[in-house]
């Protein structure tokens, strides 16, 4: 059900045509309400396509009411006109569902530098606002897909009975930068500061997922609430569901990176600050020779210290604890246990990294670079 999961929503999605394989490509996210509330996170990449500069602007007051969402095309760098055809986007939901249209999010995803046929995007929007369905949670998660294999859906549902639904689409392009994909999760529960809470899910799930070190144009995550349970949530229980969403959809997003064969988790302890422990693990998750090498089901573990050493962190490099799959290859400066006992043939990888200087700890997403990754990103716009 995902993003009709919680009561108050409804979803309407149709095959435009912006994608030649003729499967869905654009939905539209209805809030039916009593509230209104919603935040978003955006790619902190400077280049910033059209519908995130729109919706960057429309959310600032913190409501919401629809989201549309195309695949097909980023809309990204198409000038005037594609910041029109995004602006006519958020009015033609609005004038179908009776909105404002700057209570209207616009969402796109696809290739950079190429115009959205308007011919096809118009009419499919208003054919999607006609097809609201309370059932269409489905439909929406395959609607967004682009290199994605499978959709992206995680629910939660609370002790008291209000409920959270999220999707998510990504495949490439998965790097720590506020958000890293297109997600849009929703909540029938009344909660307060919810900028706050998405802020706070965000930067322990989907900013920690680093699958190739590229950052999206389009990247954005929205909540949305419509407070049809009546419920007001306990903001402790709302976090910890909310992460609980965030992280399902950032794991699924991680088993389905670009031709990945190894889920690798890299977990960071005895850091001086979690910003060391981040800055660690991020190294190593984007260090090439590393991530070729555990596609290859070499533990060659002289390339995690190598990239820890690029770090600025804190912490003596002849006192480091490396352990790949439950067996420590490296400790103190010198070889441990024989890497041949290191087994990489099961696809879930772990790597456990001890810096010996502190307390604090941080765990990072990511996967291996393979043969398959390169063959479909260098075909990508073929």
């Amino acid at each position: 059900m995902s993003v009709t999961f919680a009561e108050g929503f409804t979803a309407g999605s149709i095959a435009s045509g912006l994608k030649s394989n003729g499967k869905l490509d654009l939905t539209v996210i209805h809030n039916l309400g009593p509230k209104d509330d919603a935040a978003a996170v955006f790619t902190s990449n400077r280049a910033k396509a059209n519908p995130v500069l729109w919706s960057m602007e429309a959310v600032k007051d913190g409501a919401a009411r629809a989201v549309v969402l195309n695949s097909g095309g980023a809309n990204c760098y198409t000038g005037a006109q594609g910041f029109q055809t995004t602006h006519k986007s958020a009015e033609l939901v609005a004038e179908a569902l009776e909105l404002s249209a700057q209570d209207v999010l616009v969402c796109s995803t696809g290739l950079i530098g190429v115009q959205l046929d308007t011919t096809k995007l118009y009419p499919a929007i208003g054919s999607a606002c006609q097809s609201m369905s309370t059932d269409g949670g489905l439909e929406s998660a395959q609607a967004i897909m682009t290199t994605d294999s499978v959709p992206k859906l995680a629910t939660a549902t609370s002790a008291a009975g209000w409920k959270i639904g999220g999707m998510a689409k990504g495949a490439g392009m998965l790097a720590p930068a506020l958000a890293t994909m297109l997600v849009v999760i929703t909540t029938d529960a009344e909660v307060s500061d919810i900028d706050d809470h998405l802020r706070a899910a965000t930067s322990v799930s989907f900013d920690r997922l680093d699958s190739d070190g590229c950052t999206s144009t389009n990247d954005t995550v929205i909540l949305m609430s419509s407070g049809a349970s009546g419920i007001t949530a306990d903001a402790k229980e709302f976090q910890e569901l909310l992460v609980d969403v965030c992280m399902d959809l950032a794991r699924q997003l991680m088993k389905d990176a670009e031709g990945a064969a190894h889920e690798i988790a890299i977990e960071v302890s005895g850091a001086a600050s979690e910003a060391d422990a981040l800055e660690v693990g991020r190294a190593i998750a984007r260090n090439n020779l590393f991530k070729t090498a555990i596609y290859g089901n070499d533990p060659n573990w002289g390339r995690i210290l190598a990239a820890i050493g690029t770090t600025s962190a804190e912490y003596d490099p002849y006192n480091i604890d490396v352990e790949i799959n439950g067996v420590r290859v490296s400790s103190k400066g010198g070889p441990d246990q024989d890497r041949s006992l290191v087994n990489l043939v099961p696809r879930e990888v772990f790597i456990r990294i001890g810096l010996n200087a502190g307390n604090e700890r941080a765990t990072i997403l990511t996967n291996d670079l393979t043969k398959e990754y390169v063959i479909e990103n260098s075909e990508y716009s073929s």
